[in-house]
């Protein structure tokens, strides 16, 4: 089923300001909140879709290639994918955002903070094929991933404990007299950096940080249509986290191979073909290179230089759907710039001829210019 639109998802226009955005979400969260619904399945799709919209919408990376691309933008298999996600992923990734312990009943999460690993950026370089036909691409990346030793907790015997200072919730709460009386301020615990838990016994091999160096192999799939400069998010395939966070995302940067014969200009593809002064008189047939190969196009006799020829349907297909290109076909009439004694004599008899008289073109050219302002 296709998705809806993000703004649809979160009733705002497509200008609307950040705040309108956490406005609208905020409304949205606390309506379909799982602890306010429960057993509604229905409800929390819905609270999924607002998450997901507000993900996208409030950053302005993502926000601009949606307003761009639309939901192929997002690649498919990246950006934030609220349907992949279980509801915990959710709420670790946008806790900080409103504090959804204060929706009513709390989550497992509760206050405390999931770190999230850093995004990578790799760039794929395209040659237009994969660009017209979309591509499934192997990517062995160097990154951070969870120590094997301690399966990522980060402790030797794979034990935590309860941090003594904030006793698990990964906040404090001070309370400062001011003018205005007492105020009071909740910040991160210093001691367990707002993780709820601390790790005595440190793993030897990560230190404690339960990641380590490593590599992996990641398959991305980029569809047709796409176009050099895009960038697509691939989520949670960054680096991973400490002690069991939420990973990074993959920022895959399309680099595009210039074709040896075909010049892009958007989705359609131009071809400069030269054709012989007896050719463009005489007529012929030349071969096209297009994207999958080689197709014969007739030039009809007394074809003028500059003369455009469209072949349509051989360009490039847009990312969202939206048709596909044409490759424009551009006559150019070869003139050699010297010529043998032979060549100089026929031209010069060629001359004589009223048919091969550039005035008399100059006079029709005039004629048919004249008749074509009076009609329009």
């Amino acid at each position: 089923m296709a998705k809806r639109d993000y703004y649809e998802i979160l009733g705002v226009s497509k200008n609307a300001s950040a705040e309108e955005l956490k406005k609208a979400y905020r409304k949205l969260a606390i309506q379909f909140h799982p602890d306010k619904n429960p057993g509604n399945a229905e409800a929390e799709d819905k609270f999924k879709e607002a998450a997901e919209a507000y993900e996208v919408l409030s950053n302005e990376d993502k926000r601009a290639k949606y307003d761009r691309f639309g939901h192929a933008g997002m690649s498919g298999a990246g950006g934030f994918s609220g349907g992949g996600m279980n509801m915990d992923d959710i709420f670790s990734h946008f806790g900080d955002i409103f504090g959804f312990g204060g929706f009513g009943g709390g989550r497992s999460s509760g206050g405390r903070r999931v770190r999230k690993g850093t995004n990578l950026r790799v760039k794929v370089r395209l040659n237009m094929h994969d660009m017209v036909h979309g591509v499934e691409k192997k990517l062995k990346v160097r990154k951070h991933v969870a120590c094997d030793a301690c399966s990522g907790t980060g402790s030797e015997d794979g034990q935590t404990s309860t941090c003594p200072t904030c006793n698990g919730r990964g906040q404090v709460t001070q309370v400062a007299q001011t003018f205005l009386g007492a105020m009071q301020s909740t910040s991160t615990c210093p001691t367990c950096n707002g993780e709820g838990s601390i790790v005595k016994n440190k793993c030897r091999k990560c230190a404690g940080e339960g990641i380590v160096q490593g590599e992996e192999v990641i398959e991305v799939q980029l569809p047709a249509g796409i176009t050099d400069g895009m960038q697509l998010s691939v989520s949670q395939k960054g680096n991973a986290a400490p002690r069991g966070g939420i990973n990074g995302d993959l920022i895959v940067l399309i680099e595009e191979e210039e074709h040896p014969d075909l010049e892009r200009h958007g989705k359609d593809l131009l071809y400069q073909l030269n054709v012989s002064f007896p050719d463009a008189v005489l007529g012929t047939q030349s071969e096209i290179p297009t994207v999958d190969g080689k197709v014969k196009v007739k030039i009809e006799p007394g074809t003028q230089a500059g003369k455009i020829l469209r072949l349509r349907g051989k360009g490039l297909p847009d990312v969202n759907g939206y048709g596909t290109g044409d490759i424009l076909v551009r006559i150019n009439v070869f003139v050699p710039k010297t010529i043998n004694k032979e060549e100089r004599k026929l031209l010069e008899k060629l001359l004589e001829s009223e048919n091969f008289n550039a005035s008399k073109a100059e006079k029709e050219r005039g004629f048919f210019s004249k008749m074509r302002d009076f009609f329009e």
